[in-house]
């Protein structure tokens, strides 16, 4: 291995260990919340029995785990304790540990590298963001640009939220942050319009990535519908297979309610992945796990910060790893 090769795996390396200190410090409060309690009922030496399967289920569903994905969970660890005849309360930290990252993964089988690969298949790859107002969909698009961008993607952004006051001006300040271009119309302006105009002016401009802003209203869902139907709809004109990604951000501080707004979204829209916004600052941090049970759907990217390097591309493995690590054998960063 050359000189280059070594400094450049060193990179990479000091990289990686960075991103994955700002996950574990970001699922601290969702850590303290579920995984120390289950850690803590586990680690006694109590005896496998009906009571301890009782109190498992129950900081599980109170870790906005929820009980459908609970269940699913605990029948297929009360079958392993059967089948492998475990009798030591702590032989089954490992097992939950396994069925949450076999959730994870069954959804999320994606890596990082090959996603920004995936749209040298369909350029310009055009990304339709949705959620409701609140969830951090704006920062998400601005970071969502930057990531592009730092893979040496050329972006354009189109201002479809057309609706909310501000919006564009909220959007084009993260344009400006992420140094990419952005498409806009005057304050309630034809949504579809806007759409249009952003993919004819990609096509135009060669760009590699296209991410479209909608409105984020939800009371009425055939309002919503529609709008968002009519967008596709216009886009298709010019790229008949266009949007080729519809994300959905979620405020992971809601919990449960995040889920309840996945399963609004995907009646009224093909959602195809999951944005999970402001994981550093909740202790419900556990709502991945049902939202990618319960949904099918896979978590494509999750912020743990306010800066705009702090959206992070879904890793299943990472992600559980990080969030059942022991803290006392954290590495910090200097």
């Amino acid at each position: 291995m050359g000189l280059f090769d070594r400094f450049k795996q060193k990179v990479t390396s000091i990289v990686e260990q960075s991103g994955l200190n700002k996950l574990t410090e970001g699922l601290k409060k969702t850590r303290n919340a579920f995984v120390d309690r289950l850690r803590f009922v586990l680690g006694s030496g109590r005896k496998i029995d009906a009571q301890l399967l009782s109190e498992i289920e129950e900081i599980l569903i109170t870790s906005d785990i929820g009980v459908h994905t609970t269940l699913h969970i605990m029948n297929n660890v009360k079958d392993i304790i059967k089948k492998e005849g475990y009798e030591d309360s702590s032989e089954i930290y490992n097992l939950i540990k396994q069925e949450i990252l076999a959730i994870l993964s069954s959804s999320s089988n994606i890596k990082y590298d090959d996603y920004y690969n995936l749209i040298h298949n369909s350029k310009p790859h055009i990304i339709m963001m949705v959620g409701v107002n609140g969830v951090g969909k704006t920062t998400t698009i601005g970071k969502l640009a930057y990531n592009f961008k730092q893979k040496q993607k050329k972006v354009l952004i189109g201002a479809a939220d057309t609706f909310r006051a501000a919006a564009n001006e909220q959007l084009e300040v993260w344009a400006q942050r992420a140094d990419v271009e952005i498409i806009q119309q005057k304050h309630g302006a034809d949504p579809a319009a806007v759409a249009f105009d952003t993919v004819k002016a990609g096509l135009t401009r060669n760009v590699d990535v296209i991410i479209i802003d909608t409105a984020g209203r939800l009371h009425n869902k055939t309002g919503l519908m529609q709008e968002l139907e009519k967008i596709s709809r216009v886009i298709q004109k010019l790229i008949p297979d266009a949007p080729h990604e519809v994300l959905l951000a979620l405020d992971a501080t809601t919990g449960q309610n995040g889920l309840l707004q996945a399963k609004e979204f995907a009646k009224v829209s093909t959602v195809t992945g999951i944005v999970l916004t402001k994981l550093d600052g909740t202790a419900k941090g556990g709502i991945i796990i049902p939202i990618s049970h319960e949904l099918n759907l896979p978590v494509r990217f999750i912020g743990i910060g306010e800066k705009i390097n702090d959206l992070q591309f879904f890793d299943a493995e990472e992600y559980t790893d990080a969030l059942f690590t022991n803290e006392e054998h954290v590495i910090t960063d200097n």
